[in-house]
């Protein structure tokens, strides 16, 4: 993870969930407590679920009526086309770090249970978020760094015959089994940081690369990688094989450029994989979208291309945009969004703004099929993070500290996580500069439709379908997730 200053400032926002107890009034005839007036559901052919900046309503459904109408008006119009189909949806979520997983262990078990529940299940109450990302070895938010097989000074291990996971049984691979027990189908993608120390140049977590005559070895690393979770019911979906390659800075990380990767994956991973008859998708770069030269280098080699499915990105720096570049010169090939961090203590109104707009929007419009925000889970210290290169100020999507609160990534996810589940394809819908959106269709047939409010005054415009409009209103700097 890569921990360049925040683009956002403000003043510290953490949110704790509180249950708060108003006053009674007493009935005079009864001695008892006067209940409050029962909301009665409106009748609605689409149903509005709404997040506001300032953080008063919070993925909460709205009672409102909004049906649909062959009546005109003077709005701003979105117009969903569901005859404009474009790419899949693999899932919306998170990385689960390390330290993610061992605060979310810390819990007590009916805490966990419900955690684990709230955010992976697709019950009533719950965000369904269905990717997750992983690192293989440690990330720079794990307490410390490991990899899979270190040797003592000296010593190498060719045929990998000391692999081992054991240092995830204590919590990683714990609160996978969970997350499975409640969504079987979520998708995991991994991710080294670094390949064991004796295979680099400077025989140390922080940077260094990898070396050509560990190729084959590295391979092998991987293939018993993805059999030891499979071992434990755990499915690789896909892997990256490093990284953010151009940022030797993070401990752990180590430097590999595209001429390197594109010679590892055809001499050596790709024939890996094939003979060990693993179906793990590989995907290049993993890394920010200013560079999209790296992954189309890859892509550009034939004999490296045929084992990849397709490409990952951040934006730490870029413009989202160059996930369509990528697309667009390899159409039959993925992009994938694998990481953002929101920097703590952040600015819940500018995050909720950017994020929702620019990835939950911008990644999927740039055909990507997936969108992952960075952290599940810190500290209220913003830890556990790894000594001399771990990320400082990386808030979670969740604070555990040891009470659980809900942060901005947390509902920038699940205004699609909830309603966008995997099959989803995106569809049609009109551009518009200060309502940002995108629309997709899910499995069941409904349309969801997300649109940011990127403006600060309300905005009235009607959404279009089938020749019908609705009419609906957004709070300025507010996300709206629409279902009909």
């Amino acid at each position: 993870m890569k921990f360049f200053s925040s683009i956002f400032f403000g003043f510290a926002v953490i949110l704790v969930s509180c249950a708060c107890k108003k006053g009674t009034k007493t009935d005079d005839n009864k001695g008892g407590p006067t209940l409050p007036p029962v909301v009665t559901p409106v009748t609605s052919d689409v149903s509005f679920w709404l997040t506001k900046g300032d953080r008063s309503v919070l993925l909460q459904k709205q009672n409102v009526a909004l049906n649909f109408s062959a009546t005109n008006n003077g709005n701003t119009t979105i117009e969903v086309d569901p005859s404009q189909v474009f790419q899949t949806i693999d899932g919306f979520g998170y990385t689960l770090t390390g330290g993610s997983a061992t605060l979310m262990n810390s819990l007590g078990t009916a805490e966990k249970d419900a955690l684990i529940k709230e955010l992976f299940s697709n019950e009533e109450g719950a965000i369904g978020v269905s990717y997750l990302r992983v690192s293989i070895g440690a990330s720079d938010l794990s307490a410390n760094v490991f990899t899979y097989n270190e040797r003592p000074t000296g010593q190498t291990d060719i045929n990998q015959d000391y692999f081992s996971i054991e240092a995830e049984m204590t919590d990683l691979v714990p609160i996978l089994k969970k997350i499975l027990a409640v969504n079987p189908n979520i998708k995991i993608l991994g991710s080294p940081w670094t390949a064991p120390t004796w295979m680099k140049t400077n025989k140390a977590y922080k940077g260094g690369s990898l070396k050509p005559e560990y190729y084959q070895s590295y391979a092998k690393y991987f293939v018993k990688y993805i059999q030891a979770m499979k071992a434990q019911g755990i499915t690789i979906d896909a892997i990256t094989i490093q990284n953010e390659p151009l940022h030797p800075g993070n401990t752990p990380s180590m430097y590999m450029e595209a001429v390197d990767q594109a010679n590892f994956i055809k001499s050596a991973l790709g024939p890996a994989f094939q003979t060990a008859g693993l179906a793990t998708k590989i995907i290049v770069y993993d890394h920010n979208a200013d560079r999209p030269d790296y992954p189309m280098t890859i892509l550009a080699d034939p004999a490296a291309n045929v084992y990849v499915d397709g490409s990952a990105f951040h934006l730490y720096g870029g413009n989202i945009s160059a996930l369509s570049t990528v697309r667009n010169a390899y159409p039959n090939k993925n992009v994938y969004f694998t990481e953002q961090w929101v920097g703590g203590p952040g600015n819940f109104a500018e995050d909720l703004k950017w994020h929702v707009s620019t990835l939950i929007v911008g990644a999927t419009r740039n055909w990507s099929r997936n969108v992952l925000e960075w952290n599940l889970a810190a500290d209220a210290n913003y830890n556990p993070h790894t000594p001399d290169g771990g990320c400082t100020t990386c808030l979670g999507a969740i604070t555990i500290a040891p009470a659980v609160s809900r942060n901005v990534a947390y509902y920038v996810i699940a205004h699609a996580s909830k309603f966008v589940k995997p099959g989803s394809v995106r569809i049609g819908s009109t551009l518009n500069n200060t309502l940002s959106n995108v629309a997709f269709k899910t499995p069941e047939g409904k349309k969801a439709l997300i649109v940011m409010n990127t403006s600060t005054s309300d905005q009235t415009f009607n959404i279009k379908d089938d020749g019908k409009i609705v009419t609906t209103t957004l709070p300025a700097g507010s996300a709206g997730t629409y279902v009909w």
